[in-house]
């Protein structure tokens, strides 16, 4: 891929095994919604269907916790958790 590709969020989510299943990760994404950070701009958005890009940064809810990613590649396929983690960094959060 290009370093112009995109990919859907909830596709994404799944590939980065965020989430068992894309339903899932689709559904966190309709119910709680995410922060999305490009380019010094940050917006929240209930969208699973928001394209995402390599640098993006994505803020999404989990649990009792707040996971803080930034996307590193967008990734081909749904591989194993070595692959799935090559994915993203994950970003220090100040709370």
């Amino acid at each position: 891929m290009n370093e112009t590709a995109s990919v859907r969020l909830d596709i994404w989510l799944w590939r980065a095994r965020f989430f068992k299943t894309r339903g899932l990760a689709t559904d966190h994404v309709k119910r709680k919604g995410i922060r999305i950070s490009r380019g010094g701009q940050t917006r929240r958005s209930d969208k699973p269907g928001l394209a995402i890009s390599v640098g993006d940064v994505v803020t999404f809810g989990r649990g009792e916790h707040i996971k803080t990613i930034e996307i590193l590649a967008l990734g081909e396929r749904r591989g194993p958790a070595e692959e799935a983690q090559a994915l993203y960094k994950l970003v220090e959060n100040d709370l």
